[in-house]
């Protein structure tokens, strides 16, 4: 089941990890399930812009054409 997550909630979790993970005190017992989480966010990420560029296409497809006489 897909996480129903916007592109900048998922993006900012995703910040947020990679600050933990940067961190100099990072908990080693934590690091797995952060990487796994930030995975799940990445694929989120480029699931909603495939999706973006999908709909642009269409409506840029849509769009009547231009002719320069």
């Amino acid at each position: 089941m897909a996480e129903e997550l916007s592109y900048a909630d998922a993006l900012t979790e995703l910040d947020d990890i990679l600050n933990e993970l940067e961190a100099v005190d990072v908990d080693v017992d934590r690091l797995a399930e952060r990487v796994s989480r930030a995975a799940e966010l990445i694929a989120i990420c480029r699931d909603r812009i495939g999706a973006a560029r999908i709909r642009v296409d269409e409506i840029v497809a849509g769009l009547p054409a231009t002719h320069d006489d």
